[in-house]
């Protein structure tokens, strides 16, 4: 008798762990932007935020790239035979929006995936070791190496930012340089009161 008990308690776990991770049918009910929706759950209307991916904003504040990455999310979710969602059992369920923590499925392909490989998303928000969090890391190097979209402007940014730098250190050289130098001071001195004169 007491095999059995433990042979049947062991089965509902095996069952209860398996129904955890397992997929479940949603459909939508409505888009938001590149990395939330509200979906329809066992009868419930549910606000999903996609994990482990940041979207640039499309709703109350616009960034680059943000209208492309909702127009990118919404047209997938609308043109699905088939929305899923997975919970990660390494995650939260919930964030402090009370959004559900998921794992997004169109007709079996990760949305998470597609939207990071066509450079509408980045890996974030990463607090533990999440399920699909590798495949997602090499899919963003790619993206990264062939600059698209959203990574063609963090690059553009990193240039400029590069470019203001050295333009400066140059500038601070030179001074500095005119500093030390007796000539340098009579240049500057001559400089500076030929501005207070012309005013």
């Amino acid at each position: 008798m007491k095999k059995i008990v433990i042979i049947l308690l062991l089965s509902l776990s095996i069952c209860f762990i398996g129904k955890a991770n397992a997929k479940e049918i949603v459909t939508l009910d409505k888009c938001v932007d590149g990395d939330t929706a509200w979906l329809n759950l066992n009868n419930e209307r549910i606000k999903v935020r996609f994990l482990a991916i940041d979207t640039p904003e499309s709703t109350t504040e616009k960034e680059a790239f943000g209208i492309e990455a909702s127009n990118f999310t919404c047209n997938h979710l609308k043109m699905a035979k088939k929305i899923e969602i997975e919970y990660d059992e390494n995650s939260e369920k919930l964030d402090k929006y009370d959004r559900h923590l998921v794992w997004v499925f169109i007709d079996g392909e990760l949305l998470q995936e597609k939207l990071i490989e066509n450079g509408y998303a980045e890996v974030k928000y990463l607090y533990d070791d999440y399920k699909y969090t590798n495949t997602l890391l090499e899919k963003e190097k790619i993206a990264k190496d062939k600059n698209l979209n959203i990574w063609e402007d963090k690059i553009k940014i990193e240039k400029l930012n590069y470019v203001e730098i050295t333009y400066i250190a140059i500038f601070i050289t030179i001074i500095l340089i005119l500093l030390i130098t007796k000539k340098g001071r009579k240049i500057l001195t001559k400089h500076i009161k030929r501005k207070i004169k012309t005013g």
